[in-house]
């Protein structure tokens, strides 16, 4: 058995999420892959994955093995890549992560431009809302909101630092007391996001202290969506809290109004980030030159939004 060809049926396995999936995406029967997948466990001695009818699960064992193999077929790639023509054309397929809505919104406009000038490009976007390990889960390049660890990792930052923001609808602000600092939202309904505080929200001091201010709440809606959180408090349901860019055109054609601008944290820097070995690839670093200067475009524009629309 080639033990490269099995990490692939193997890796293929683990992102289809099925046998059925994995035969289908590398043409092959499912009993070809059923059959690989046994001879590689039999190599190893151990089980790396849990089957059933309908879905496979990693074992703990699996989890290694798989974060292993992605590290090898991408060095593998690399290599293939750059002793072939692909020095000097873009070609292949380029893995790219974002945030949901930031990548829907900002970065699959841009990705379809960049399809149609490279034609040899295909892209695989991830939208996960979470942070991608770039080289266990094979992924070439990274959009990131926040400030990064010291690593390795290539970063490029594109600027239009994210504002975390408390927004309303005029009509629900009209109705109810006016919200001049964080405790006044004790007399607010509020609408909970899973990512910002289920049931608290934390902002800068006061002025003149070193104590930062956290306002408690029983949420009148929770929900686990950006766009949940944004039309619950279009239709005038509560307050919110999301990013700026969530709200950015919300709160420019007036649907949205931000508040406490005062009282919020500093804002969070956005970068693109991707592996050392992977800039001297062309279809990454085409991407990196193409994308770097609409993404840095699109932010600044939400970044002057928050500086007139926004305050």
């Amino acid at each position: 058995m080639d033990r490269v060809d099995a990490m692939k049926v193997f890796v293929t396995a683990v992102d289809e999420g099925s046998l059925a999936g994995a035969a289908r995406r590398l043409k092959r029967s499912p009993t070809a892959i059923s059959r690989a997948l046994n001879l590689l466990e039999a190599r190893l001695g151990v089980e790396l994955l849990h089957r059933t009818t309908r879905a496979l699960k990693l074992s703990e064992a699996g989890e290694r093995y798989a974060a292993a193999c992605r590290r090898v077929l991408t060095d593998l790639d690399e290599a293939d890549m750059l002793a072939s023509d692909e020095r000097s054309s873009p070609r292949g397929v380029l893995t790219i992560s974002a945030p949901p809505v930031n990548g829907e919104e900002m970065l699959v406009p841009i990705i379809n431009e960049f399809l149609d000038r490279f034609p040899d490009v295909s892209v695989n976007i991830l939208l996960l809302d979470r942070q991608v390990n770039i080289v266990d889960e094979g992924v070439d390049i990274a959009l990131r909101i926040g400030h990064l660890p010291d690593s390795s990792l290539v970063t490029t930052r594109l600027g239009g630092d994210v504002r975390r923001v408390v927004v309303g609808s005029p009509a629900y602000l009209a109705k109810h007391p006016p919200i001049k600092q964080p405790a006044d939202l004790a007399k607010h309904h509020i609408i909970a996001f899973t990512n910002f505080g289920l049931d608290a929200w934390n902002f800068v001091p006061a002025k003149g202290s070193s104590i930062p201010r956290t306002v408690h709440f029983a949420p009148r809606c929770t929900v686990n969506t950006v766009r949940a959180a944004r039309a619950s408090a279009i239709s005038g349901c509560g307050l919110t809290r999301l990013y700026s860019y969530h709200v950015a055109d919300y709160v420019r054609d007036g649907r949205l109004t931000i508040v406490l601008a005062d009282a919020e944290h500093p804002p969070l820097p956005v970068h693109l980030l991707t592996s050392p070995g992977r800039l001297a690839i062309p279809k990454v670093r085409a991407f990196l030159d193409f994308a770097v200067p609409h993404l840095r475009a699109g932010f600044a524009r939400i970044a002057a939004d928050a500086g007139t629309h926004l305050g």
